[in-house]
Protein backbone atom coordinates (compact mmCIF):
# COMPACT_ATOMS: atom_id res chain seq x y z
CA UNK A 1 0.00 0.00 0.00
CA UNK A 2 1.20 3.87 -0.87
CA UNK A 3 0.11 6.58 1.04
CA UNK A 4 0.21 10.24 -0.54
CA UNK A 5 -0.74 13.56 0.68
CA UNK A 6 -1.37 16.30 -1.75
CA UNK A 7 -2.61 19.79 -1.68
CA UNK A 8 -4.22 21.79 -4.83
CA UNK A 9 -4.12 25.79 -4.41
CA UNK A 10 -6.21 27.57 -6.92
CA UNK A 11 -6.31 31.33 -7.32
CA UNK A 12 -8.94 33.61 -9.02
CA UNK A 13 -10.02 36.78 -9.80
CA UNK A 14 -13.73 37.68 -10.43
CA UNK A 15 -14.75 40.52 -13.04
CA UNK A 16 -18.67 39.60 -13.44
CA UNK A 17 -20.82 40.57 -10.62
CA UNK A 18 -20.37 36.32 -9.93
CA UNK A 19 -18.43 33.50 -11.38
CA UNK A 20 -19.63 29.43 -11.59
CA UNK A 21 -16.93 26.61 -10.95
CA UNK A 22 -17.20 23.18 -11.65
CA UNK A 23 -14.06 21.69 -9.91
CA UNK A 24 -12.57 18.01 -10.66
CA UNK A 25 -9.81 18.26 -7.59
CA UNK A 26 -10.68 16.13 -4.90
CA UNK A 27 -9.42 12.19 -4.78
CA UNK A 28 -11.95 9.79 -5.63
CA UNK A 29 -13.20 7.49 -3.31
CA UNK A 30 -13.05 3.84 -4.73
CA UNK A 31 -12.42 0.15 -4.04
CA UNK A 32 -8.67 0.54 -4.11
CA UNK A 33 -8.03 4.24 -2.56
CA UNK A 34 -9.52 5.67 0.50
CA UNK A 35 -9.40 8.89 1.58
CA UNK A 36 -7.79 8.98 5.09
CA UNK A 37 -8.42 12.76 5.68
CA UNK A 38 -9.42 15.97 3.50
CA UNK A 39 -9.94 19.82 3.70
CA UNK A 40 -11.09 21.91 2.30
CA UNK A 41 -10.96 25.59 2.17
CA UNK A 42 -12.43 28.54 0.02
CA UNK A 43 -11.54 32.11 0.91
CA UNK A 44 -13.46 34.26 1.42
CA UNK A 45 -16.01 31.40 2.53
CA UNK A 46 -18.42 30.89 0.02
CA UNK A 47 -21.16 27.34 -0.12
CA UNK A 48 -20.14 24.58 -2.24
CA UNK A 49 -22.34 22.08 -3.39
CA UNK A 50 -20.57 18.51 -4.07
CA UNK A 51 -22.07 15.47 -6.50
CA UNK A 52 -20.33 12.38 -7.13
CA UNK A 53 -21.05 10.56 -10.48
CA UNK A 54 -20.91 6.94 -11.09
CA UNK A 55 -16.95 6.80 -12.37
CA UNK A 56 -16.42 8.28 -8.49
CA UNK A 57 -15.90 11.81 -9.46
CA UNK A 58 -16.48 14.29 -6.79
CA UNK A 59 -17.49 17.41 -8.50
CA UNK A 60 -17.54 20.64 -6.82
CA UNK A 61 -20.09 23.96 -7.93
CA UNK A 62 -18.84 26.93 -6.15
CA UNK A 63 -20.74 30.31 -7.06
CA UNK A 64 -18.81 33.49 -5.84
CA UNK A 65 -18.92 37.22 -5.85
CA UNK A 66 -16.83 39.48 -7.79
CA UNK A 67 -12.88 39.75 -6.33
CA UNK A 68 -10.77 37.30 -5.55
CA UNK A 69 -11.21 33.72 -4.51
CA UNK A 70 -8.90 31.23 -3.44
CA UNK A 71 -9.39 27.24 -3.43
CA UNK A 72 -7.30 25.00 -1.76
CA UNK A 73 -7.86 21.30 -0.97
CA UNK A 74 -5.46 19.10 0.75
CA UNK A 75 -5.71 15.32 1.67
CA UNK A 76 -3.72 11.76 2.16
CA UNK A 77 -4.93 9.21 0.26
CA UNK A 78 -4.01 5.63 0.68
CA UNK A 79 -3.50 3.07 -2.78
CA UNK A 80 -4.23 -0.48 -2.26
CA UNK A 81 -2.92 -1.66 -5.72
CA UNK A 82 -3.58 -4.62 -7.63
CA UNK A 83 -0.31 -5.75 -9.41
CA UNK A 84 -1.04 -8.47 -11.80
CA UNK A 85 1.47 -10.66 -14.47
CA UNK A 86 0.82 -8.92 -17.41
CA UNK A 87 1.43 -12.22 -19.51
CA UNK A 88 -2.26 -13.31 -17.58
CA UNK A 89 -4.38 -10.02 -18.95
CA UNK A 90 -6.25 -10.64 -21.94
CA UNK A 91 -8.25 -8.36 -24.27
CA UNK A 92 -11.91 -8.98 -23.99
CA UNK A 93 -14.12 -9.45 -26.93
CA UNK A 94 -16.92 -6.43 -27.66
CA UNK A 95 -19.52 -9.09 -26.95
CA UNK A 96 -18.33 -10.17 -23.60
CA UNK A 97 -17.60 -6.65 -22.22
CA UNK A 98 -20.04 -5.14 -19.35
CA UNK A 99 -22.53 -2.64 -21.15
CA UNK A 100 -21.10 -0.27 -18.83
CA UNK A 101 -17.62 -0.22 -20.65
CA UNK A 102 -18.59 -0.26 -24.40
CA UNK A 103 -18.49 3.75 -24.51
CA UNK A 104 -15.16 3.95 -24.60
CA UNK A 105 -14.70 1.88 -27.71
CA UNK A 106 -16.29 4.63 -29.36
CA UNK A 107 -14.73 8.16 -30.94
CA UNK A 108 -14.54 10.94 -28.46
CA UNK A 109 -13.92 14.82 -28.73
CA UNK A 110 -9.98 14.23 -28.61
CA UNK A 111 -9.63 10.47 -29.59
CA UNK A 112 -10.96 10.30 -33.14
CA UNK A 113 -10.12 6.70 -33.03
CA UNK A 114 -12.30 6.19 -36.02
CA UNK A 115 -9.46 8.21 -37.95
CA UNK A 116 -6.62 6.27 -36.63
CA UNK A 117 -8.20 2.33 -37.81
CA UNK A 118 -5.37 1.82 -40.32
CA UNK A 119 -2.67 3.53 -38.99
CA UNK A 120 -3.28 1.35 -35.69
CA UNK A 121 -3.67 -2.01 -37.56
CA UNK A 122 -0.80 -0.88 -39.39
CA UNK A 123 1.29 -0.80 -36.82
CA UNK A 124 -0.05 -3.30 -33.94
CA UNK A 125 -2.49 -5.30 -35.88
CA UNK A 126 -0.53 -8.02 -36.29
CA UNK A 127 0.82 -8.20 -32.32
CA UNK A 128 -0.86 -10.86 -30.06
CA UNK A 129 -3.66 -9.19 -28.38
CA UNK A 130 -3.41 -8.58 -24.74
CA UNK A 131 -1.77 -6.54 -21.87
CA UNK A 132 1.92 -6.53 -24.06
CA UNK A 133 0.30 -4.92 -27.01
CA UNK A 134 -1.48 -2.24 -25.16
CA UNK A 135 1.89 -1.89 -23.64
CA UNK A 136 3.61 -1.60 -27.11
CA UNK A 137 1.03 1.03 -27.80
CA UNK A 138 2.30 2.88 -24.40
CA UNK A 139 5.46 2.84 -25.45
CA UNK A 140 5.37 3.76 -29.16
CA UNK A 141 3.51 6.72 -28.04
CA UNK A 142 6.00 7.47 -25.47
CA UNK A 143 9.33 7.14 -28.00
CA UNK A 144 7.23 9.05 -30.79
CA UNK A 145 6.30 12.05 -28.63
CA UNK A 146 8.56 14.76 -27.60
CA UNK A 147 7.02 16.27 -24.64
CA UNK A 148 7.11 20.02 -24.73
CA UNK A 149 5.64 22.06 -21.95
CA UNK A 150 2.91 24.88 -23.71
CA UNK A 151 3.36 23.10 -26.97
CA UNK A 152 -0.68 22.29 -27.35
CA UNK A 153 -3.67 24.12 -26.07
CA UNK A 154 -7.38 22.99 -25.18
CA UNK A 155 -8.02 21.87 -28.77
CA UNK A 156 -5.73 19.60 -30.06
CA UNK A 157 -6.66 15.89 -30.62
CA UNK A 158 -4.92 13.20 -30.96
CA UNK A 159 -4.47 13.47 -34.37
CA UNK A 160 -2.98 16.78 -33.74
CA UNK A 161 -0.26 15.37 -31.55
CA UNK A 162 0.04 12.34 -34.62
CA UNK A 163 1.05 14.85 -36.83
CA UNK A 164 3.30 17.23 -34.49
CA UNK A 165 4.88 14.39 -32.68
CA UNK A 166 4.64 16.95 -29.45
CA UNK A 167 2.36 17.54 -26.54
CA UNK A 168 1.89 17.16 -23.01
CA UNK A 169 0.85 14.50 -20.64
CA UNK A 170 -3.11 14.63 -21.83
CA UNK A 171 -1.60 14.52 -25.26
CA UNK A 172 0.17 11.53 -24.71
CA UNK A 173 -2.79 9.84 -23.25
CA UNK A 174 -5.46 11.19 -25.88
CA UNK A 175 -3.40 9.64 -28.76
CA UNK A 176 -2.91 6.11 -27.04
CA UNK A 177 -6.34 5.97 -26.17
CA UNK A 178 -7.39 6.66 -29.63
CA UNK A 179 -4.85 3.79 -30.97
CA UNK A 180 -6.52 1.58 -28.17
CA UNK A 181 -10.07 2.04 -29.14
CA UNK A 182 -8.72 1.45 -32.76
CA UNK A 183 -8.12 -2.07 -31.86
CA UNK A 184 -11.62 -2.21 -30.15
CA UNK A 185 -10.07 -2.04 -26.49
CA UNK A 186 -11.61 0.27 -24.42
CA UNK A 187 -9.75 2.87 -23.27
CA UNK A 188 -10.17 5.89 -20.65
CA UNK A 189 -8.49 8.82 -18.67
CA UNK A 190 -7.74 9.45 -15.22
CA UNK A 191 -6.64 12.33 -14.16
CA UNK A 192 -4.24 12.93 -11.13
CA UNK A 193 -0.97 14.19 -9.95
CA UNK A 194 2.51 13.94 -11.05
CA UNK A 195 4.70 12.25 -8.50
CA UNK A 196 7.93 11.22 -9.55
CA UNK A 197 7.95 13.37 -12.59
CA UNK A 198 11.32 15.02 -12.72
CA UNK A 199 12.11 18.39 -11.10
CA UNK A 200 13.61 19.94 -14.15
CA UNK A 201 10.05 19.73 -15.97
CA UNK A 202 8.90 22.39 -13.23
CA UNK A 203 6.64 22.23 -10.46
CA UNK A 204 4.34 19.72 -9.75
CA UNK A 205 1.08 19.47 -11.61
CA UNK A 206 -1.66 17.38 -12.55
CA UNK A 207 -1.30 14.66 -14.73
CA UNK A 208 -3.50 12.56 -17.26
CA UNK A 209 -3.03 8.88 -17.78
CA UNK A 210 -4.67 6.12 -19.80
CA UNK A 211 -6.31 3.53 -17.88
CA UNK A 212 -7.37 -0.06 -20.54
CA UNK A 213 -10.02 -2.38 -19.84
CA UNK A 214 -8.15 -6.10 -20.16
CA UNK A 215 -9.80 -9.88 -18.37
CA UNK A 216 -12.72 -7.75 -16.73
CA UNK A 217 -10.55 -5.12 -15.08
CA UNK A 218 -9.10 -1.46 -15.77
CA UNK A 219 -5.07 -1.11 -15.66
CA UNK A 220 -2.97 1.71 -15.91
CA UNK A 221 -0.61 3.16 -17.63
CA UNK A 222 1.29 6.56 -18.16
CA UNK A 223 2.24 6.88 -22.01
CA UNK A 224 4.36 9.86 -20.83
CA UNK A 225 6.64 8.25 -19.20
CA UNK A 226 7.45 10.86 -16.55
CA UNK A 227 5.72 9.72 -13.03
CA UNK A 228 6.09 6.55 -10.93
CA UNK A 229 2.86 4.41 -11.68
CA UNK A 230 2.29 3.28 -8.04
CA UNK A 231 2.38 7.05 -6.89
CA UNK A 232 -0.66 7.88 -9.56
CA UNK A 233 -3.59 8.91 -6.88
CA UNK A 234 -6.90 8.96 -8.78
CA UNK A 235 -8.84 12.41 -9.42
CA UNK A 236 -11.10 11.98 -12.32
CA UNK A 237 -12.09 9.29 -14.84
CA UNK A 238 -13.54 10.02 -17.92
CA UNK A 239 -13.65 9.33 -21.88
CA UNK A 240 -10.87 12.14 -22.33
CA UNK A 241 -9.99 15.01 -21.04
CA UNK A 242 -13.13 17.13 -21.84
CA UNK A 243 -14.67 14.70 -19.11
CA UNK A 244 -13.05 15.68 -16.38
CA UNK A 245 -11.44 19.33 -16.45
CA UNK A 246 -9.81 20.39 -12.85
CA UNK A 247 -11.75 23.35 -13.03
CA UNK A 248 -14.50 24.52 -15.94
CA UNK A 249 -14.90 28.09 -15.21
CA UNK A 250 -18.47 30.59 -16.27
CA UNK A 251 -17.94 34.52 -16.43
CA UNK A 252 -15.57 36.41 -16.92
CA UNK A 253 -12.90 35.20 -14.24
CA UNK A 254 -8.88 35.44 -14.65
CA UNK A 255 -6.85 32.62 -13.53
CA UNK A 256 -3.91 32.02 -12.17
CA UNK A 257 -1.21 28.59 -12.29
CA UNK A 258 -2.85 26.17 -10.11
CA UNK A 259 -0.37 25.47 -7.37
CA UNK A 260 0.58 21.74 -6.33
CA UNK A 261 2.10 19.97 -3.91
CA UNK A 262 2.54 16.03 -3.44
CA UNK A 263 4.27 13.99 -1.03
CA UNK A 264 4.68 10.48 -0.33
CA UNK A 265 4.10 9.11 3.42
CA UNK A 266 6.27 5.57 4.89
CA UNK A 267 4.84 3.51 7.42
CA UNK A 268 7.00 0.26 7.38
CA UNK A 269 5.11 -0.66 10.61
CA UNK A 270 1.50 -0.55 8.74
CA UNK A 271 2.79 -1.90 5.55
CA UNK A 272 2.65 1.29 3.59
CA UNK A 273 5.88 1.92 1.76
CA UNK A 274 6.85 4.22 -0.56
CA UNK A 275 6.12 4.27 -4.29
CA UNK A 276 8.56 2.14 -6.62
CA UNK A 277 8.53 1.69 -10.09
CA UNK A 278 7.08 -1.86 -11.05
CA UNK A 279 6.55 -3.94 -14.44
CA UNK A 280 3.66 -5.78 -12.91
CA UNK A 281 0.15 -4.44 -14.22
CA UNK A 282 -1.58 -1.77 -12.12
CA UNK A 283 -4.99 -1.61 -11.06
CA UNK A 284 -6.27 1.29 -8.97
CA UNK A 285 -10.25 0.74 -9.71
Amino acid sequence: MNRLRYSVNLSYEIQDPTGDFLLIVEAAKTARQSVVSERLTLTPPVDAARYTDPLCNRLLRIRANKGPLAIRYEAVVDIDHRLDDGMSLTEVPVAELPFDVLSYLAPSRYCESDRMMEFAMREFGGMRPGYWRVYAIREWVRNHVRFLSRSTNERTSAIDTIVERTGVCRDFSHLMIAICRALSIPARMSSSVDYGADPAMGAPDFHAVVEVFLSGGWYLLDPSGVSIPTGLLRIGTGRDAADIPFAAIFGKVESKRPFIEIQPIADPAAGIGLPLATTSAISTW
